[in-house]
C-alpha cells in the first residue's frame, strides 16, 4: 500500500458516504502547485437496496433501472441486482455436502445450489438506456444492487407494485435507497386500521445491529424489543410496528439508528380504507424544510412533524402555489414539542392547483423532520401516499418508471427563480430521448409539461438538472392505469450524488492503492 497524506484520505473518505466511491488521481510530477479548489468527480461505485415489495399474493411489481450518461465517468462498468437471501449455517452445510448431480439439477433450473435464482429480475442496461423487469406474488425478495464504473453515477432503480385488493391495495412505489446509518420516518402509525412495517436490508457480509425508536404525541412509546435488533448479512427483515409497542397512536415517528454496519430502511404503510404506499426516509433534521409536489386533486393532507432535539420548534407553514406563496387559512404556524410527534390536518390545502409545503422557523432555528400523508379520491375510492421533506434536486436527480399518460412532474423554487433542464430517456422497449428547459419563478410550484420520448414504447426515466438559480425541489406522481381508481404514488427527486467534490492533494503523493 502506497502512502498518502491526511488531506487525500479526507477527500477519499468523503466519497464513501453511502452512495459510492470516486476516483482520486495522483498529482502530476511537474512540481506545479496542485493545491486549490476541489475537483468534482463521478462516483465509481453505488449501492442500492430495494425492500421486499409486498406480502400480497395479488402483488404485481415492476422494476425500472436507469443510469444517466455522466461526463467524465469510466467508459466501462457493470450493475446488478440480486436477491437478499442469506443462507443459514445449516443451509451452507447442506449445500457444501450436496452431490454434483444435485447441483447440476438446480443449475439446469436457473438456480444456484444455494437456492438463489441465477436470472435477475431486471438486468441494467448501458448508461442512457432504461431497463425493466417484473415479479409477481408475495414471495418476491428484497434486492441488493451494486453498480460500478460508468453505471454508478446517478444509478436509480424504481420499484412499483400494484395490489388489486385487500389491506394496502393500490399503487406502492419507491426509489430503492442507498445504505446509511440513520433514518427518520414521520408519518407512520400504530392506530387500528393501519398495518405498518419497517423494512431493513443489510447489503454487507457482516451482520448489522440496529435500534428502532417510536415517538408519539406524548413522546417515546414504551418498547422492550426495539433495541439491538440483528439483521443478518446480505438479508432483509421486516418488523410490524405494533409488535414493537402496544400503544395505538395515529401519528408516529420512527427512528432507525444503526449501531454497527449499515442498512437500507423504508416503512410500508398499509391502511384498511385508503390503501397503502411506501413512506421513505425524510430529509435530515433541519430548521427549514420543503415537501414538494402535493397532487392538485388531494382531498386530504396531513402534515406530521417531529423534532429530535431538546427544544420546541415553531414553524411558519406556507404553500408554494403556481401563482406564489400563500399561507393556509387557520394553519399559519405549527408548534412542535421537543421529542413529540405533531400531526396537523390541512384538508384540501392545494384546492385544485399544484402545491408544495414550505416550513420555516418563526424565530430561532430548531431541527425538524416532516412528511405529509396525502389522500386522493372520495368514499370507497380513496387512496393514500406519502411525501417526506426532501433535499433539493442539486446538480441532477432522476425518477425512473414513467408512463406517458400517468406521470406528473412537479418542480418548486421556494426562494429564488430556478432554471431546470428535464430530459426524458428512451423507453425500455423503444423511443428516442427528448429534453425541455423550464424556468420556475421564485416562491412557486409548477406541474411542468415534461418531455415524452418520441416513438415511446415501455417505461422511461426523467432526469432533472439545475441549470441556474434555485435551489429547486421536485417530485414525480405516478397514477394507476384505471381512471376510475385514485391509486397513486409520489417519489421526491433529491440530488443523485453521482458527482462528489474531491480536495486536491497538497503534496506530490501517489494515490492509495490496494
Amino acid at each position: 500500500m502506497k502512502r498518502t497524506t491526511l488531506s487525500l484520505f479526507a477527500g477519499a473518505a468523503a466519497l464513501t458516504a453511502v452512495t459510492g466511491f470516486a476516483a482520486v488521481s495522483a498529482p502530476d510530477d511537474t512540481g506545479a502547485d496542485t493545491a486549490g479548489p476541489a475537483a468534482v468527480l463521478p462516483v465509481e461505485r453505488t449501492s442500492l437496496l430495494c425492500p421486499a415489495p409486498s406480502n400480497s399474493d395479488l402483488a404485481e411489481t415492476s422494476y425500472t433501472s436507469f443510469t444517466p450518461v455522466t461526463k467524465g465517468a469510466d467508459e466501462k462498468g457493470t450493475a446488478a441486482l440480486e436477491a437478499a437471501t442469506a443462507e443459514s449455517e445449516d443451509e451452507k452445510e447442506d449445500n457444501t455436502g450436496e452431490e454434483k448431480e444435485g447441483k447440476e439439477g438446480k443449475e439446469d433450473k436457473g438456480e444456484k445450489p444455494g437456492g438463489k435464482a441465477d436470472k435477475p429480475v431486471v438486468q441494467p442496461e448501458e448508461p442512457g438506456t432504461p431497463a425493466a423487469g417484473k415479479a409477481s406474488g408475495a414471495d418476491t425478495p428484497a434486492l441488493i444492487g451494486t453498480a460500478e464504473g460508468s453505471h454508478a453515477p446517478g444509478w436509480t432503480v424504481q420499484q412499483t407494485t400494484e395490489v388489486a385488493a385487500g389491506t394496502g391495495r393500490g399503487l406502492l412505489g419507491l426509489n430503492c435507497t442507498a445504505p446509511d446509518t440513520e433514518f427518520w420516518f414521520p408519518g407512520a402509525s400504530t392506530a387500528a386500521g393501519r398495518t405498518d412495517y419497517v423494512h431493513l436490508t443489510n447489503p454487507d457480509d457482516s451482520a448489522a445491529v440496529v435500534d428502532i425508536e417510536l415517538y408519539g404525541k406524548d413522546g417515546a412509546l414504551k418498547s422492550t424489543v426495539g433495541e439491538g435488533i440483528t439483521v443478518p448479512p446480505n438479508s432483509s427483515e421486516s418488523l410490524l410496528l405494533s409488535t414493537l409497542s402496544d400503544e395505538e397512536q395515529t401519528d408516529v415517528t420512527v427512528h432507525v439508528g444503526v449501531r454497527s454496519g449499515r442498512l437500507g430502511a423504508a416503512v410500508q404503510a398499509l391502511d384498511d380504507k385508503t390503501g397503502g404506499d411506501w413512506l421513505t426516509a425524510a430529509a435530515d433534521p433541519a430548521g427549514e424544510l420543503v415537501l414538494p409536489g402535493i397532487p392538485k386533486d388531494a382531498t386530504a393532507v396531513r402534515l406530521v412533524l417531529f423534532t429530535p432535539g431538546g427544544s420546541d420548534a415553531d414553524l411558519k407553514v406556507r404553500l408554494a402555489s403556481p401563482s406564489g406563496t400563500i399561507t393556509p387559512a387557520g394553519h399559519e404556524t405549527v408548534h412542535v414539542k421537543a421529542g413529540m410527534t405533531t400531526g396537523v390536518d390541512l384538508g384540501e390545502v392545494t384546492r385544485g392547483e399544484a402545491g408544495s409545503l414550505v416550513l420555516t422557523p418563526t424565530s430561532g432555528s430548531v431541527p425538524v423532520v416532516a412528511a405529509v400523508r396525502v389522500v386522493r379520491g372520495e368514499g370507497g375510492e380513496q387512496e393514500s401516499a406519502f411525501i417526506p421533506a426532501s433535499d433539493p434536486v442539486g446538480a441532477r436527480a432522476t425518477a425512473a418508471d414513467n408512463r406517458a399518460k400517468s406521470t406528473t412532474l412537479s418542480i418548486t423554487a421556494p426562494e429564488q427563480a430556478a432554471k431546470v433542464k428535464v430530459t426524458a430517456s428512451a423507453g425500455t422497449e423503444g423511443g428516442t430521448t427528448a429534453s425541455k428547459t423550464f424556468t420556475i419563478k421564485g416562491g412557486t410550484t409548477q406541474n411542468v409539461e415534461a418531455p415524452v420520448p418520441a416513438g415511446l414504447e415501455g417505461a422511461y426515466a426523467l432526469t432533472v438538472e439545475t441549470v441556474s438559480g434555485g435551489p429547486a425541489y421536485a417530485s414525480r406522481t405516478l397514477t394507476g392505469e384505471d381512471d376510475d381508481v385514485a391509486s397513486f404514488t409520489v417519489q421526491t427527486l433529491p440530488d443523485d450524488r453521482g458527482m462528489v467534490p474531491v480536495p486536491k492533494a497538497e503534496e506530490d503523493l501517489s494515490v492509495l492503492q490496494q
